[in-house]
């Protein structure tokens, strides 16, 4: 059974979900709902601010050490134990 390409058309451009008037559609509504949900809860939200700085610290922490490994991960091979900890570790 052979399956003919020559027939498909090639120059076929579809530009997806994000560049049709659906899409354009939901980004109005959806800064509409943002717009109102800010001004009907920023009083009752303001208070959980400095609690929702201080969850952002460990966050960050865990999600930008994600990349390489954790805190033992850097550089060196198995004869590096020990080097590249403490204040002066440039040092020799």
């Amino acid at each position: 059974m052979t399956h003919d390409h020559a027939s498909h058309p090639q120059n076929v451009h579809t530009s997806g979900f994000w560049r049709s008037r659906y899409a354009l559609g939901l980004l109005v509504f959806g800064a509409a709902a943002g717009y109102f949900l800010w001004t009907e809860h920023r009083a009752h939200l303001a208070q959980w601010w400095p609690y929702a700085f201080l969850l952002a610290c460990p966050l960050m922490h865990v999600f930008m050490h994600k990349g390489h490994g954790g805190h033992g991960g850097h550089g060196g091979g198995a004869g590096a134990t020990g080097q590249g900890t403490g204040q002066n570790s440039d040092r020799g």
